[in-house]
């Protein structure tokens, strides 16, 4: 079995000092994906991370120091490595890591937050378009994908607590819903949904409002997959009890 974490850690030096590594060793993923890395792979402490047995691979942004950024941790060499879609005003915030494997495509994704100001709406908005382009490209070549990590975007009503109040933010407007509509109509599967129908799951929490201890919350972390990987998928889930940011990882678990 292949078992796949995503998890926005706000900060991936933070979160090795609150025990990143000890989860990871717990839970023993094939590859673990994380988001929001604020930090050049040469800023981490090689002593203690990774645990052994995985590969690292970074994309750190490169236009501002501390932002965004991402990175896979794999136990399984990958085939190829790529960090860029091929746009530059995207590339230079790393914000994919794709890693190829034997069985699927594993493109470990940042997806912007639209919420400072206008033009951040439109950049959001533009990465999607551009990014599931270039994801388009990579199925006509025959690839299977899986697009994991933080799409700040909630897809539908049940997945944040108060969609009625937030309608007007960013994260659950329609011009950013769309584009996860957009997708399900090409063919992509959100992984979660298979498994639980329920409201109240969510993956991500505002701290300044302590919102997690009320579970007044949004899913907008993503296992989404290309339909042809769909028969292999053995469970997808959260995990909300797993503290150390203010998003949870989300689990993918699949059999070939």
């Amino acid at each position: 079995m292949i078992k796949i974490i995503s998890w926005n850690v706000n900060g991936i030096r933070a979160s090795i000092k609150k025990g990143l590594a000890d989860y990871v060793i717990g839970e023993q993923p094939t590859i673990f994906c994380v988001q929001e890395t604020k930090a050049e792979r040469e800023q981490v402490p090689t002593d203690i991370w990774p645990p052994p047995g995985y590969r690292d691979y970074y994309h750190s942004c490169s236009v501002r120091g501390g932002y965004s950024g991402v990175a896979t941790f794999t136990q399984l060499e990958p085939i190829h490595v790529n960090r860029d879609i091929g746009i530059e005003r995207f590339d230079q915030e790393g914000r994919v890591m794709q890693t190829d494997f034997e069985h699927f495509s594993l493109l470990n994704v940042y997806f912007p937050n639209g919420g400072a100001r206008d033009e951040r709406l439109l950049y959001k908005l533009d990465f999607y378009d551009a990014f599931f382009e270039y994801c388009e490209g990579l199925r006509a070549k025959g690839m299977k994908l899986i697009i994991c990590g933080d799409y700040n975007t909630a897809h539908h009503s049940i997945d944040l607590a108060r969609p009625n109040e937030n309608k007007k933010t960013s994260g659950f407007m329609d011009v950013e819903r769309v584009k996860l509509d957009h997708i399900q109509e090409l063919g992509y599967v959100d992984t979660f949904r298979l498994f639980n129908q329920e409201p109240e799951q969510y993956t991500w929490w505002d701290v300044k409002t302590r919102s997690r201890e009320r579970n007044i919350g949004w899913r907008i972390d993503y296992h989404w997959v290309t339909q042809d990987l769909v028969p292999n998928i053995v469970n997808a889930y959260h995990q909300p009890d797993q503290h150390g940011s203010d998003h949870c990882p989300v689990v993918l678990e699949l059999s070939f």
